[in-house]
């Protein structure tokens, strides 16, 4: 099986992420015009016990990638295939104990979080999705670790096609029983996607396996210890992240109520945080963990072969990658967030402000996000979990101090949100300096990319205005102005150096054999 580069790895699976991306917006178009923010809130509610339980299992197929590329380096094809099984039958106990754990405690589960009683259909609607990931989870892993990131990628399609489809076709029927049975049935969706792709990927493993040959696998109890000892920080530091949520689904809502808010008004500006701004906010994030998918395995294999060379210039390549990524997205939706929340959701575009301030946090996560996977590479675990967990302590005091004073409210929320990953951050990247002994180029690495952003940007934003007065059509403003953006953008990553269009084209095309 031919491997990818970094760079094409990343630009097929971001391409994948980004329709998967503008598919689940094509999810929540119809979503908010047929539940409002008051049902987009009892989605929300439940969502962040989904994404906990992905977020806590996620350090299973990060381990499966590592150690499938650190066999597949020194030819091991038994080891191969059963550091896949030993995964699979592990995320299977997680996947199917949480499943069965949701279905009998759902409704102690609302009342302890001290949610609207109407959000117990969402969380019993979602509660068989992390049987099906258990499957589809240690596949991604299996494939990304051969460094051939396409079944992913389609996966990740396939099952936002089923989540889209299903979700909102259950939440179209059931509207007619009341917004919290069709808020139920769109959370549903995430079960039906995962089916989907766990079908598609079962059926290319059974093609790898015929590819790598005849293998005779025996069985190795050491390998089950090392998935667990380095899923476990991997994990927690997902878990960490993902708490982060989970606590804004239990602080902001009871806050909100605190700086005089009523239930529903509580619901619609969380909706409106977690439902529209971290929604659009997660599309250029979906770019970058397509990048740090990309970085693990490589890396991996780079550093068991001590080729020092050719992990610099990963590295290099990663970092650049991560602010090529951020600093625009960070600059379009801080400047355009109004014309992007009117365009994304016509007739329910409130809380373009929170948007605004929330897309500061972009460059801090992005950055965070390419760190820990360049130090996951190396088997520095454990460090930014510790880095993350300090950034969600002051994420959580602001959160609880800012939330409740009246003029804040909701805002208090994106202020924690900055803060904590701006010190997760600078302490990721104190500790990647030291453990790597790399010296980052800043200039090349950020400086550069902040000079053609702030170009596109400007473009972007005389282009949307002229072309608005003209049409006064925000629909075609838009897609004009974004379109010439990116087509500018793009130019200016050749004209300033860094990256060269021959480097661009060879790093996509070329295949290592």
């Amino acid at each position: 099986m031919k491997k990818q580069s970094l760079i094409k790895g990343t630009f097929i699976l971001g391409i994948a992420g980004i329709i998967a991306k503008f598919l689940g917006l094509f999810f929540r178009f119809p979503l908010v015009m047929l539940i409002g923010d008051n049902g987009i809130g009892y989605y929300q509610m439940s969502y962040p016990l989904y994404t906990f339980f992905i977020a806590a299992a996620s350090g299973i197929p990060v381990a499966v990638s590592k150690m499938v590329s650190e066999r597949n380096a020194v030819g091991d094809r038994n080891g191969i295939i059963l550091i896949l099984r030993k995964a699979i039958l592990l995320m299977a106990v997680l996947g199917g104990g949480f499943t069965v754990f949701l279905l009998i405690f759902s409704r102690e589960l609302v009342r302890f979080l001290n949610w609207d009683s109407h959000a117990l259909y969402s969380l019993m609607g979602i509660a068989f999705a992390p049987l099906f990931i258990s499957i589809v989870s240690p596949l991604r892993g299996f494939f990304q670790g051969l460094q051939n990131m396409t079944p992913t990628a389609i996966s990740q399609i396939l099952e936002q096609i089923g989540r889209v489809i299903v979700g909102v076709g259950l939440a179209y029927m059931l509207l007619n029983r009341g917004v919290e049975y069709s808020a139920g049935g769109a959370a549903f969706g995430a079960t039906f996607g995962a089916i989907m792709a766990g079908i598609y990927l079962f059926f290319k493993y059974i093609k790898a396996q015929k590819q790598l040959g005849k293998v005779k696998v025996k069985n190795d109890s050491s390998i089950l210890t090392k998935i667990i000892c380095i899923a476990i920080p991997v994990s927690l530091g997902s878990a960490v992240g993902s708490i982060m949520s989970l606590l804004d689904s239990i602080l902001v809502p009871q806050n909100l109520l605190r700086a005089g808010f009523d239930y529903r008004q509580a619901t619609e500006l969380y909706g409106q945080l977690t439902g529209k701004a971290f929604v659009l906010v997660n599309v250029p994030l979906t770019l970058s963990m397509a990048l740090c998918i990309s970085i693990v395995p490589m890396i991996s294999e780079a550093f068991i072969l001590n080729k020092r060379f050719e992990l610099v210039n990963k590295v290099d390549t990663a970092l650049k990658m991560s602010m090529i990524i951020a600093i625009p997205s960070f600059l379009g939706l801080f400047f355009m967030a109004n014309p992007i929340m009117r365009l994304i959701f016509p007739g329910h575009s409130s809380g373009s402000y929170i948007l605004r301030y929330l897309s500061i946090s972009i460059p801090f996560i992005i950055l965070f996000q390419a760190t820990t996977a360049i130090l996951q590479g190396i088997g520095k675990y454990l460090l930014p979990v510790i880095n993350l967990f300090i950034g969600c302590v002051i994420k959580v005091f602001i959160t609880i101090h800012f939330v409740p004073v009246a003029n804040i409210n909701v805002y208090g929320a994106v202020i924690g949100t900055i803060a904590g990953y701006f010190v997760a951050t600078m302490l990721n990247v104190i500790v990647f300096t030291v453990k790597l002994k790399i010296k980052p180029k800043y200039y090349d690495i950020l400086i550069k990319p902040a000079y053609a952003s702030i170009i596109m940007i400007i473009g972007v934003v005389i282009i949307y205005t002229y072309v608005y007065n003209k049409t006064m059509n925000n629909i075609i403003s838009c897609g004009v102005s974004v379109l010439l953006g990116v087509i500018v953008y793009s130019m200016l990553i050749v004209v300033f150096g860094i990256f060269s269009y021959g480097d661009i084209k060879r790093r996509i095309v070329k295949k290592y054999r």
